[in-house]
């Protein structure tokens, strides 16, 4: 059944929002605050970076307007094993963070509605992975609808809190000079901060990874790209600036819900329930894209022949079916794996290792766009290959900042990934 082309501009750049701004925007200025100075730097390293990745995504998706995302990218360009190994890092990485997203709704969610305080955590986290997989089961387009409906009410709450900053700012200036933070601006601190905002930048590539259901994928892809990231990195910047200058470093440091806190300090209390609510309706929109989303990028890798075909095979809605049960089973057992007593700890460092597991991705495509300068069927822009290198050179610079260990475990997701390579490879033979 040939797939039905159904994203179109908005949906696919509901994808990029929804999917980049989940619930880490929420407690980021909390994780940035001990960094000062250094995290509004540390920002604008990771835009830098990123808007050259979306950049990146955007031109791939118009030398390859056929393909049916970043695989095809990689593979016309370096090959079939790099590209198999970026996205098999990146499959796993997506439904460990839809488990990851449901976990951290179950707790928002107990505040919103303290009756479901009465449910283990684990059954309502496991609810609400299939209740998106039914959603999406109902087709792409329904899966898209619910994207922009969620994205544009989680955007509320960040143009309340931007417009909060600016009444302030026209009402009493003085405020934003009260608790500049004192921490000293450090190349170590810096590589620390920017690497933790990368975290909630990933998500730049969710317009090109369905590339097969969009509309008019040459034009919708690169411009939804863009458009989403650099709305969103202007979103980013304004509510964790706000937050970093309006709030104590030590009492932001120490906050776990750090903009329920700015509402609760300059509009009096009470106003962080009503934040939470929004909080449950970001994270529940997020989970919804990354289901999409890797359903969409099981099915390209049974296309592909890395994955067995039933996967690729669409309902009668046009939606993967089996490719969407696929990937709430496994989102599943990461949710029990992290309710069991001796996977909490390791569960929590996964948080990282999603982050190393998109990075080949990146890199790849990065590189993809160097080489496609060189070797491509016309001749492109000495501009792109340029972006090409600076893209690559950005992917190194955040695995260095990552660490060791979490770069170990990318190397290690990937390697596990070859057995599976091998086998269908030689099925096909």
């Amino acid at each position: 059944m040939q797939q039905p082309k159904e994203l179109g501009f908005w949906m696919c750049t509901a994808l990029v929002v929804g999917n980049t701004i989940g619930m880490g925007i929420f407690v980021l200025p909390a994780s940035l605050a001990p960094y000062g100075l250094n995290a509004l730097l540390g920002w604008g390293i990771t835009v830098l970076g990123m808007t050259m990745l979306a950049r990146v995504f955007a031109q791939l998706a118009r030398e390859f307007p056929a393909a049916d995302g970043p695989y095809t990218y990689i593979e016309r360009t370096t090959g079939p094993l790099p590209a198999y190994i970026a996205i098999w890092c990146y499959w796993v990485s997506c439904w460990i963070t839809n488990a990851a997203l449901a976990i951290g709704l179950v707790g928002y969610l107990g505040k919103v509605l303290p009756g479901l305080d009465a449910v283990p955590p684990a059954v309502l986290a496991i609810a609400l992975i299939w209740l998106f997989v039914g959603i999406n089961l109902l087709g792409v387009r329904m899966g898209g609808g619910v994207q922009v409906v969620t994205t544009t009410l989680k955007l509320l709450p960040m143009i309340f809190i931007v417009g909060l900053g600016g009444w302030l700012l026209m009402k009493d200036p003085a405020v934003y000079t009260q608790h500049v933070p004192t921490t000293p601006i450090t190349l170590e601190a810096l590589m620390a901060a920017s690497t933790i905002a990368l975290f909630a930048m990933l998500g730049i590539e969710s317009a090109a990874v369905p590339a097969g259901r969009v509309r008019d994928p040459q034009r919708t892809i690169p411009r939804s790209t863009m458009f989403g990231t650099l709305l969103t990195a202007a979103i980013y910047i304004a509510v964790s600036s706000m937050a970093l200058l309006l709030m104590n470093q030590d009492a932001l440091a120490k906050s776990s819900a750090p903009f329920a806190d700015l509402l609760d300090q300059f509009m009096g209390n009470g106003h962080g329930r009503v934040l939470s609510a929004f909080v449950v309706i970001s994270g529940l929109g997020a989970l919804n894209g990354w289901t999409l989303l890797a359903s969409e990028l099981t099915a390209s890798m049974g296309r592909h022949g890395f994955l067995p075909a039933p996967v690729c095979a669409l309902n009668a809605r046009g939606a993967p079916a089996a490719s969407l049960l696929l990937t709430g089973a496994l989102a599943t057992v990461m949710v029990l794996m992290n309710y069991s007593k001796s996977m909490v700890d390791g569960f929590t460092f996964l948080s990282q290792v999603v982050t190393a597991a998109n990075l080949p991705l990146y890199l790849l495509c990065a590189v993809a766009l160097a080489v496609l300068t060189r070797r491509g069927s016309r001749k492109l822009p000495g501009s792109l290959f340029v972006l090409g290198i600076l893209g690559t050179a950005y992917v190194v610079f955040a695995f260095i900042g990552l660490g060791r260990e979490p770069f170990v475990w990318s190397l290690v997701l990937g390697v596990a990934g070859l057995p599976l390579y091998w086998l269908m490879r030689k099925r096909r033979a």
